[in-house]
C-alpha cells in the first residue's frame, strides 16, 4: 500500500476548520498534524483549499439490478466520485427486490465488480420475510428498510400485524418511506383524472407524511428499537421526531430543502417526489431542524429516470430524481452564503450518517479512520448543467443554477478516484465498510463511530 500527505489544507474537523498537513498510509488517516516534509509516495499541495471527510450517502436508488437503463453501480459510483461521495447505502427495491440475505451478497458481488466507491446494501422488509431479517443481523448489512407506503408488491407493508413484528423480533437498524398508503389513495380518488403535476402534492400531503412518521416512531419507542426517518418532507414532523434519543434519527433531501410547490410551473415533472415537494414554509422548517439538530442527517434519495421517462404526461410520469454528485456542491453553496457552516456541512453529510448506521472509520477526519476524503474549492463557482452529469439519466433538476464551492477531488482509502483535473481511476474499487451496530447508533457515538 502506497503512502499520501495532502499537505497545507484547511481540513474540517468536527470542531472547527484549521491548517494541517494529512498523512495517510495504507488507507488510513495516520496523523492529521503531519510534518510538511513527512515522506510519502504522494504529495498533494493543497494550499487554498478545504480538506472533508467523505460524504456517506445513505439513501441512493441505483437500479441494479433489474432495472440499469436508467443507473447502474458503475455510473453511479462515477457520480458519487465526481460529487464527493466515498460511501454509499443502497435501497431494496432493484429488480428482483432485495429482501434476501443471498439477494444481497448479489449486490455486494455486482459493487465489487464495477463501484469505485465504497457500499452498502439494505434488506428489504416483505410483510412475510421476518426470519430473513433476523439472520440479516450476522451477515454485517447496514439496517432493514421498510416501504411503508410508495411502493408495489411485496416490498409495501403498512398491515400493522407485520409491523409490529417487525420491530419486535429484528435486530438491525429500521429506515423507512414514512407515507400512509391508505391516505394516499383516498386523495388520489379525489384527483383521478387529474393531469396536472402540481396536484402530486396535494395527493401525497402533509397529512400522508404524518401519519406514518407517528405511526412508525411509536413503534420504534415501544420496541426500543433504532429508528431512522428517510427524507422528512414537512416541519410538521419536525416535533414528532424531536426529543425522541436515543431511538429516533432523521434526515432530509436537497430537493426538499430548495424546492416547494411554487417551483413545478418552472419544472414540471423533474421535481415530482415520493414524498412529493411540499411548500416554502416547509424548506424553512426543515432548515431550521437541520441547525437545531432535530434532524441529524443529509441524504439524497437519488432516484433517476429517464428524461423520456419523466417527461411523460403526470400522472403516468415516475417519480424520482438525481441528485447524488450535486449534493455536496447544493450545500458548500449554502456555506458560501452563510446558511451553515463547512462543519455543519460535515457533520449532517458525514459524521451523523456513518454514526446512524455504525459505518467504522468513517464520517471524520482523525487519526485512524480509513481515508476517505474530498478535496474542496470553496471559491470555485460553477453551473450545473444535463450534459455534465455523470449519472447514466444525463439530467438534473438544479439544471442552470450557478453554486460556489465545488469537490475538485475525492480519495477513497486514500486512494484518488476522482479529480477535476484528471477524471476518474476506473480501476478502482470500493469496499464494503463494517457496519458496527453494537456501538449504539448516534446517540451513543458522539465522539464519532471510531476506526475499525
Amino acid at each position: 500500500m502506497s503512502s499520501l500527505l495532502i499537505r497545507g489544507s484547511q481540513v474540517v474537523f468536527p470542531d472547527g476548520v484549521r491548517t494541517c498537513n494529512v498523512l495517510v498510509r495504507d488507507g488510513r488517516i495516520a496523523d492529521t498534524d503531519a510534518s510538511p516534509d513527512a515522506a510519502a509516495d504522494e504529495v498533494v499541495d493543497a494550499k487554498g483549499l478545504h480538506l472533508m471527510p467523505g460524504v456517506v450517502d445513505d439513501q441512493v436508488h441505483f437500479r441494479d439490478p433489474g432495472l440499469t437503463h436508467k443507473e447502474d453501480l458503475a455510473t453511479a459510483s462515477r457520480a458519487c466520485a465526481a460529487g464527493g461521495v466515498t460511501t454509499f447505502l443502497e435501497m431494496p427495491n432493484t429488480v428482483p427486490p432485495a429482501v434476501t440475505c443471498d439477494g444481497i451478497r448479489a449486490k455486494e458481488a455486482l459493487a465489487a465488480e464495477k463501484s469505485l466507491v465504497n457500499y452498502g446494501f439494505y434488506i428489504g422488509a416483505t410483510p412475510d420475510n421476518v426470519d430473513e431479517l433476523k439472520a440479516a443481523s450476522d451477515a454485517n448489512f447496514p439496517g432493514i428498510k421498510i416501504f411503508i407506503g410508495s411502493s408495489t408488491g411485496n416490498l409495501l407493508v403498512d398491515q400493522q400485524e407485520a409491523l409490529e413484528r417487525i420491530f419486535a423480533e429484528t435486530d438491525l437498524p429500521i429506515c423507512a418511506h414514512c407515507e400512509d398508503e391508505s391516505t394516499v389513495n383516498a386523495n388520489r380518488a379525489k384527483y383521478a383524472d387529474t393531469t396536472d403535476v402540481r396536484d402530486h402534492s396535494r395527493i401525497r400531503d402533509e397529512s400522508a407524511a404524518l401519519i406514518a412518521t407517528r405511526r412508525s416512531i411509536d413503534l420504534s419507542v415501544r420496541h426500543q428499537h433504532r429508528f431512522h426517518v428517510l427524507h422528512v418532507s414537512t416541519a410538521a414532523e419536525v416535533p414528532l421526531i424531536r426529543g425522541q434519543q436515543p431511538w429516533i434519527t432523521a434526515e432530509v433531501c436537497p430537493h426538499h430543502l430548495f424546492f416547494n410547490v411554487d417551483d413545478y410551473q418552472r419544472l414540471g415533472t423533474r421535481i415530482q417526489m415520493n414524498p412529493s415537494i411540499k411548500t416554502a414554509a416547509d424548506n424553512d422548517g426543515l432548515w431550521k431542524a437541520l441547525l437545531d439538530g432535530d434532524v441529524q442527517v443529509i441524504a439524497t434519495d437519488h432516484a433517476p429516470h429517464t428524461l423520456d421517462e419523466k417527461s411523460v404526461a403526470y400522472p403516468k410520469s415516475p417519480s424520482g430524481l438525481p441528485a447524488v454528485e450535486n449534493s455536496l456542491a447544493l450545500m458548500l453553496n449554502q456555506v458560501s452564503q452563510d446558511r451553515c457552516r463547512l462543519t455543519d456541512v460535515a457533520s449532517w453529510m458525514c459524521d451523523a450518517p456513518a454514526r446512524v448506521w455504525g459505518i467504522t472509520g468513517k464520517g471524520r477526519i482523525e487519526n485512524g479512520y480509513d481515508a476517505d476524503l474530498v478535496l474542496v474549492d470553496m471559491a470555485l463557482s460553477q453551473t450545473i448543467l444535463d450534459q455534465h452529469q455523470h449519472t447514466k439519466s444525463r439530467w438534473s433538476p438544479w439544471h442552470g443554477v450557478t453554486t460556489t464551492g465545488w469537490p475538485i477531488a475525492t480519495f477513497v482509502a486514500g486512494h484518488r478516484v476522482w479529480s477535476r483535473r484528471d477524471g476518474f481511476d476506473v480501476k478502482h474499487r470500493g469496499q464494503k465498510p463494517l457496519f458496527d451496530h453494537a456501538r449504539g447508533g448516534f446517540w451513543a457515538t458522539t465522539d464519532g463511530i471510531g476506526p475499525r
